[in-house]
C-alpha cells in the first residue's frame, strides 16, 4: 500500500532541514557589513586602551627596585644617544678640518712649486732687489770675474738672477775671455746688466765690501754701478728639462 505524503509538504524534507536551508549560506547585507567592520573598529580601540591602561598599572603597581631599575636603563640610553652625537659631530668636525688642511696643504704645493720654478728658472719672478752694471770698454772682463759676482750676491741672499737676458740657476756657467764672454753657451757683451732679486740692504753691500767685486773690477779699468729698486723683474726663463735617469721616489 503506497505511504501517503507528509503534512509538511511535498519536499520530503524535514524542518532542521530547512532551517538549515534558510540560514546557509548567510545572507549579508551592506549595512550589516558596515555594521561588522565598525563594531570590529570598536573592538579593537578598546582591546588598546586595556592594554595600555595595563601597562600603567604595572608601572604603579610595580616595586621601587623595578622602577629605579627602568629609569637606569632610560638614562643609559640617554647617554648613549648623547655619546652618539657626540661622535658625529666629532666625526663632522674632522671631516671640516680636513677639508681645510687639504686646501691648505694644496695652497702650500703651489706656492712651494712656484719656489721651486723660480730657482729653477722656469718661472718668472719679480720683487725687490738690485739692478748691477758693469762696463767694460777696455774689453778686460773675464768670465770668472763675472761669476764671483754670481757668488757673491748668491752668498748675500739673491733669491733669483738674470744677465743681459740670461736666467742664472744652480747649473749656470761662464766662459770666454775680456770681450767675448759666453753664459751657458750665449754669448754676451759689455754692458753687463745684473737683474738680481733680494734684499737690497744685504745685496749691494755685499758687492761693495773691500777687495770685493766693486774693487775688482775697478782695478780692471771697468766700473760697477749698483742701483737698489723696489720692484726687479726676472723674466727670462729656463726651458724645464725631465731627468734621463732620476724619477720621484714615490713612483
Amino acid at each position: 500500500m503506497p505511504k501517503a505524503p507528509s503534512a509538511a509538504g511535498g519536499t520530503g524534507r524535514t524542518g532542521r532541514q530547512r532551517l538549515v536551508a534558510g540560514l546557509w549560506p548567510p545572507r549579508v547585507t551592506r549595512a550589516q557589513l558596515t555594521v561588522a567592520v565598525l563594531l570590529f573598529v570598536l573592538g579593537l580601540g578598546l582591546a588598546i586602551q586595556v592594554r595600555s591602561t595595563s601597562d600603567n598599572s604595572a608601572l604603579r603597581g610595580a616595586r621601587q627596585e623595578d622602577l629605579v631599575r627602568i629609569l637606569d636603563e632610560l638614562d643609559n640610553r640617554s647617554q648613549r644617544l648623547a655619546d652618539e652625537k657626540q661622535r658625529l659631530e666629532e666625526q663632522r668636525t674632522e671631516l671640516e678640518n680636513s677639508s681645510d688642511q687639504a686646501e691648505e696643504a694644496r695652497k702650500q704645493t703651489r706656492q712651494k712649486e712656484q719656489q721651486l720654478g723660480i730657482l729653477a728658472g722656469t718661472v718668472a719672478a719679480q720683487g725687490p732687489g738690485i739692478t748691477l752694471t758693469i762696463e767694460d770698454r777696455s774689453g778686460a772682463v773675464e768670465a770668472d770675474m763675472l761669476l764671483d759676482a754670481i757668488q757673491e750676491l748668491r752668498a748675500a741672499g739673491a733669491e733669483a738672477i738674470q744677465v743681459n737676458g740670461n736666467r742664472v740657476v744652480a747649473d749656470t756657467y761662464f766662459t770666454g775671455t775680456g770681450g767675448d764672454i759666453e753664459v751657458d753657451g750665449n754669448r754676451i757683451g759689455a754692458p753687463y746688466i745684473f737683474k738680481v732679486i733680494g734684499k737690497p740692504q744685504d745685496l749691494e753691500p755685499a758687492l761693495n765690501i773691500p777687495g770685493g767685486v766693486v774693487q775688482t773690477l775697478e782695478k780692471e779699468q771697468a766700473t760697477a754701478t749698483v742701483a737698489r729698486s723696489e720692484k726687479i723683474v726676472v723674466d727670462a726663463l729656463r726651458r724645464a728639462e725631465r731627468p734621463d735617469y732620476a724619477r720621484s721616489s714615490d713612483q
